[in-house]
């Protein structure tokens, strides 16, 4: 699986090159030279998150989700359906039909209603990664809808770049704040929320 996501990557980096004109040589080059970065940062970095948080607690800022799949896809590779749940594969079954139908109606109904019944995949995300997502996309779809009645000519040709931009600032930030963790250094602020009758 992990083999594949990345061949995904690298031809999704190679049609993006595709689309930019850019030399598949240098392209080629580039992604030799950030795997090799990638084996001495990814380490790092994980080694500072995992002095810094509490990784794959379920009540933590970073609750590794493919961790806990990985562990249940090996517990019930092992030891097969009988350690799930009662009513587990009915469910499943249960979710996959619903999705199934949706996604058909979306296609089969037209447009003008379409466009008000949910993805189901999008639906899926929050529940996989954690409700901080669905908040960035939420704010994100905001901003591009007041971006669109102001001015729709700009929002349609830099709305990638920008909520590109946003994503990886987000993703960035996680750095500094673990090396702010691992210091100890707390902000300079201060919330305290406690029944109105102490306030």
């Amino acid at each position: 699986m992990s083999i594949v996501a990345t061949a995904a990557d690298l031809m999704q980096d190679f049609k993006t090159g595709y689309l930019t004109l850019s030399s598949a040589k240098s392209m080629f080059v580039s992604q030799l030279i950030g795997t090799a970065m990638g084996c001495i940062i990814a380490p790092l970095t994980f080694w500072m998150f995992w002095t810094a948080f509490d990784i794959g607690s379920p009540d933590g800022p970073y609750k590794a989700p493919y961790a806990v799949i990985f562990r249940e896809m090996a517990i019930l590779g092992v030891e097969g359906f009988s350690e799930l749940p009662k009513y587990c594969m009915e469910m499943c079954g249960g979710f996959f039909a619903a999705a199934l139908a949706i996604n058909l109606l979306r296609d089969v109904i037209p447009k003008k209603y379409s466009q008000y019944i949910p993805i189901p995949m999008a639906m899926a995300v929050p529940f996989y990664i954690g409700a901080y997502f669905a908040v960035d996309m939420f704010i994100g779809t905001v901003i591009l809808f007041v971006w669109e009645q102001v001015n729709r000519k700009d929002s349609e040709d830099y709305a990638g770049a920008v909520a590109s931009g946003l994503i990886c600032g987000d993703g960035i930030w996680t750095i500094p704040s673990a090396i702010l963790s691992i210091l100890r250094i707390n902000p300079p602020i201060c919330m305290y929320f406690g029944p109105s009758a102490s306030s």
